[in-house]
């Protein structure tokens, strides 16, 4: 297919990025594809084209680098898939959820507080309680969901998670809170797909400090995520995604072996008694 041998237009609109639809529906307007025709110029299933637009995945490099190619735009919507990665989505927090419940191994390192997956209820509720949601049932219910998703899966999905001893100095909600997280802590290391590594004090500076992360893989790739103060950001473009899984590496070469840190937590779970 060329751009001199274009079909009518049809009614499917293709958006090159959910976070900048406009441009996409304007070329698409003025040129008229269908999700087929998309997804051949693209390399890839008109499945694929669909879930792009409705922003269940997001365009590749490779994808923009096709289309630029296909309507001789030079580097337009590689531009604007760039400035889209850059600017904050809104909707990032959803996308992430669903990267979760998709991925076969979770990579995850935290600095200030449990992975929500190994926490207790009561914990996840003094941290919620701790925030301003709109709604706190509905974001304790939400949290809740979370954490049940991804052990209803089972070993069908792993998590290697990296903690910094700060983590288990820091008592949320109140002692009985904190203790009862411990206990369940020592519980989540024993199941065969939680791997749990803490990065004790002694270790001295470390590539944690900037904050969480998390790299998922999923089928055929890995995406990652990167925490901050006022919203993280997901993570897509391999090359970025390479340099937090290497960050995530470097962070696990400062913590302390599986052993070493189950006798961390039960250190700090002996303060308790």
């Amino acid at each position: 297919m060329t751009p001199a041998h274009r079909a009518e237009p049809t009614t499917a609109a293709f958006a090159p990025t959910p976070i900048c639809p406009r441009p996409g529906r304007a070329w698409h307007r003025t040129m008229g594809l269908s999700l087929t025709q998309c997804g051949q110029i693209m390399g890839v299933t008109r499945g694929s084209v669909s879930n792009i637009e409705a922003g269940r995945r997001r365009l590749q490099d490779d994808h923009a680098q096709a289309l630029d190619r296909y309507y001789g735009t030079g580097l337009l919507f590689q531009l604007l898939l760039w400035f889209a990665r850059m600017a904050h989505d809104p909707n990032w927090g959803k996308q992430l959820v669903k990267y979760e419940q998709e991925a076969n191994l979770i990579k995850t390192y935290h600095g200030q507080v449990i992975p929500l997956a190994l926490q207790t209820d009561e914990y996840t509720w003094a941290y919620v309680q701790s925030g301003t949601p709109k709604d706190f049932e509905a974001e304790m219910a939400e949290r809740a969901a979370r954490k049940k998703s991804f052990f209803a899966r089972g070993t069908d999905v792993e998590m290697w998670a990296f903690l910094d001893e700060s983590v288990l100095a820091r008592e949320a909600g109140s002692p009985e809170v904190q203790k009862a997280q411990l206990e369940h802590l020592l519980a989540m290391a024993d199941l065969p797909q939680v791997s749990l590594r803490i990065v004790p004090f002694k270790s001295g500076a470390h590539l944690g400090v900037d904050g969480s992360l998390q790299v998922l893989s999923l089928e055929g790739r890995d995406i990652a995520y990167s925490g901050a103060q006022n919203g993280g950001r997901l993570i897509e473009t391999p090359g970025e995604v390479r340099e937090l899984s290497v960050k995530f590496d470097r962070i696990g070469a400062k913590a302390a072996s599986l052993d070493a840190s189950r006798e961390i937590i039960k250190r700090y779970l002996e303060s308790y008694e």
